[in-house]
């Protein structure tokens, strides 16, 4: 949890806690979510499934309990499909963010002590961070990467926090948040892959020694999801709606959340410590959480399938209504469309207008490069061409022939290469590539130009070094004569 944590905060988008489409839907469904839980729960004590210590105190504990999603097995999905930094991919882990949120403001009033007055101390984790950034700037690759990487989670993120008596993994969180910006904050989560997979078979393993179930757990267990994931799936489904996300939005965020979370188990871990549930309770939830994710873990392996269908029969948008972010991309009159505006892509944006004097229209993903072209009179949009969302949302205008795939990473812009093929588009079609051999691979694809942004380069530092600008001489020239 604490590297997930951790990891989460390093491609985290802080805006996106403010979305309405964010805290909204997170702070509606928890309060509708617990109501039907603890009415779930109640039903099967009244029928006598289940034996309750408490009153409604104690349902509405477990109903609180069965509110949130697994962090674990949602970003997991997201980063398995690399749909962590798409729109609804952000929407579902800002959700995340702000049940963690309450569940570690659950943890700390629940718990014996309150938290230490040094935990003000915190705010010096900031200043820090510059010099641990600096740190970074010099950290190489491999496994030195990754161990300032555990250790940066480990130390002034969960044990600085636990220390004052504040949850750890809302610190894990938060120094992932202070590396976002960094330039190699993507390389940084790269390198933790393995390790998190490591621990996620650990985690995995843990939920199934926690007891020995009986059938009468089973039963209950199977009810809770029966009941409680379908009804997820169509409250996150509404408020999404509500909050003005498009069908496909809506339905991808509510497939990846519904599901029961990991923290379940430490609720009623302490419940049952302290009393309030029986200690059956820990084992039905453990089988519902596990349950839940192998549901949750089929419906998302055939998201696309669910999402077309129900995009069928789902009544249509009100465009008006949609959330500007998740509007149809227009790109109106452009002739020329440039997918990436990094340098490469600018450089061909200005040589189109400079000297083509043609109508060109740049999309890039990054949100502050967009904001600052935009500051320089460039013709640019948000939008990430590796999602499988922009294509759907894309609408290229009549006049758009020409389409520059000036992405950074090789597999985006193949990537974007399928989906131009898909979607029929007939007009010319140039990348760039950093290596020889993907030339090969794009020309055999039918791209009209590739340029690899390399080539030639070598050639012209071996002339620059047989042919020196005159009047220079390195140090021991042959012609040198001793006076």
């Amino acid at each position: 949890m604490i590297l997930l944590l951790f990891t989460i905060g390093l491609k985290f988008d802080l805006r996106s806690l403010l979305q309405p489409e964010a805290f909204g839907t997170a702070a509606l469904h928890m309060l509708t979510s617990v109501v039907v839980g603890a009415g779930t729960i109640g039903l099967a004590a009244v029928i006598g499934l289940v034996t309750l210590g408490g009153g409604l105190g104690t349902v509405g504990l477990l109903g609180f309990a069965l509110s949130f999603s697994s962090t674990v097995l949602v970003v997991k999905v997201l980063e398995d499909r690399s749909d962590d930094g798409s729109y609804y991919g952000q929407i579902a882990i800002a959700i995340l963010v702000i049940q963690d949120i309450a569940a570690v403001a659950f943890i700390t009033v629940a718990g014996e002590e309150p938290p230490s007055p040094w935990g003000f101390a915190l705010v010096l984790v900031v200043p820090a961070a510059w010099v641990l950034r600096r740190i970074l700037d010099r950290i190489g690759r491999g496994e030195l990467l990754v161990l300032f990487g555990v250790v940066m989670a480990l130390g002034p993120g969960y044990l600085a926090f636990e220390s004052v008596g504040i949850h750890g993994d809302l610190g894990a969180l938060a120094m992932g948040l202070l590396f976002a910006s960094h330039p190699r904050s993507t390389e940084l989560s790269k390198s933790l892959f393995s390790v998190k997979e490591l621990f996620l078979v650990a985690f995995f393993v843990t939920i199934g020694l926690q007891a020995i179930p009986t059938w009468a757990d089973l039963a209950l267990a199977l009810i809770l999801c029966a009941v409680l994931i379908p009804f997820n799936f169509l409250s996150f489904y509404l408020m999404g709606r509500l909050f003005g996300l498009r069908n496909r939005t809506s339905v991808r965020t509510s497939l990846a959340l519904s599901n029961f979370s990991e923290f379940a188990l430490i609720v009623v871990a302490v419940g049952v410590a302290n009393g309030v549930f029986a200690d059956n309770w820990l084992t039905v939830t453990a089988l519902a959480v596990a349950i839940g994710m192998i549901i949750s873990s089929l419906a998302n392996a055939y998201s696309l399938q669910i999402v077309a269908r129900l995009d069928e029969v789902l009544p249509d948008e009100n465009e008006a209504r949609l959330r500007p972010t998740d509007r149809p991309i227009d790109t109106g009159a452009a002739e020329v469309v440039v997918l990436g505006m990094g340098r490469i892509g600018v450089g061909a944006y200005q040589r189109l207008v400079d000297r083509g004097g043609l109508s060109v229209i740049g999309i890039d993903n990054d949100h502050l490069v967009v904001e600052e072209l935009k500051r320089d009179e460039f013709n640019v949009l948000e939008g990430d061409a590796t999602d499988h969302e922009f294509w759907h949302r894309l609408v290229v205008g009549g006049t758009a022939r020409t389409v520059i795939l000036a992405m950074a990473i090789h597999d985006s812009n193949t990537f974007a290469l399928d989906q131009l093929r898909i979607a029929g588009f007939d007009g010319t079609i140039a990348a760039v590539v950093q290596r020889q051999g993907q030339v090969g691979h794009f020309t055999e694809a039918g791209v009209h130009a590739v340029v690899n942004i390399y080539s030639g380069s070598g050639a012209a530092v071996a002339d620059a070094a047989m042919n020196p600008p005159t009047g220079r001489r390195p140090d021991g020239d042959a012609s040198h004569t001793e006076g």
